[in-house]
């Protein structure tokens, strides 16, 4: 396993969170992470509009996520912000078909470079996305990963996770939204932070 350590995506850590996307042409389609923000990807959106929109929130601050670092090399995020920051979210009709508690932060998205898959570095980004959660005062989280067990299911379209790594981190079923999709949630303190902590 590499010696991963975390670090929050900030204006100091855009080159690096910018290279990891830009090797991996644009991440699912040239999204840059912008499909669960207010503005969306829409079809019509060519990848550098999604990679300049994505930048800006960066350098405003209205954009969060944890960044999982090999040395100096950028390999893996998780993104995470409150519902207004995040509110497009999959399986919605069934998100909304039931009430549920008012979540702080939502966690929506997750990725690894395709070198360094399954080597720890996904359950790392979630652990310093709690981290940087709790660091910003904690609260309630929720996510919506799939439960890959039984399946195969190629690690490059889990882009929420798996349900086993959200469990392993303390996260608890609330209900299924659809086949295979769960929302889950924990309760996460304030007070502590895995911003460049070491994972490994």
């Amino acid at each position: 396993m590499a010696d991963l350590t975390t670090r929050s995506l900030d204006s100091a850590t855009w080159p690096a969170f910018a290279a990891l996307v830009e090797r991996h042409n644009g991440v699912w389609g040239g999204c840059w992470c912008m499909a669960f923000h207010p503005e969306g990807t829409a079809n019509h959106k060519p990848p550098g509009q999604n990679r300049t929109e994505k930048e800006a929130r960066v350098h405003r601050g209205e954009a969060h996520a944890a960044l999982v670092f090999d040395s100096e090399i950028c390999v893996g995020w998780c993104q995470f912000g409150s519902p207004a920051e995040l509110p497009r979210i999959k399986a919605r009709r069934a998100y909304e078909a039931e009430p549920a508690p008012a979540a702080d932060w939502r966690i929506t998205c997750l990725f690894v470079d395709k070198s360094y898959r399954r080597q720890g570095v996904a359950a790392a980004a979630l652990a310093g996305a709690l981290g940087e959660i709790s660091r910003l005062g904690g609260g309630l989280v929720e996510s919506f990963p799939e439960d890959a067990e039984g399946r195969s299911v190629s690690s490059s379209f889990l882009h929420n996770g798996t349900l086993a790594m959200f469990e392993q981190a303390g996260f608890v079923r609330q209900r299924r939204l659809g086949k295979d999709r769960w929302l889950v949630t924990a309760v996460q303190p304030a007070g502590w932070a895995l911003t460049q902590a070491r994972m490994g």
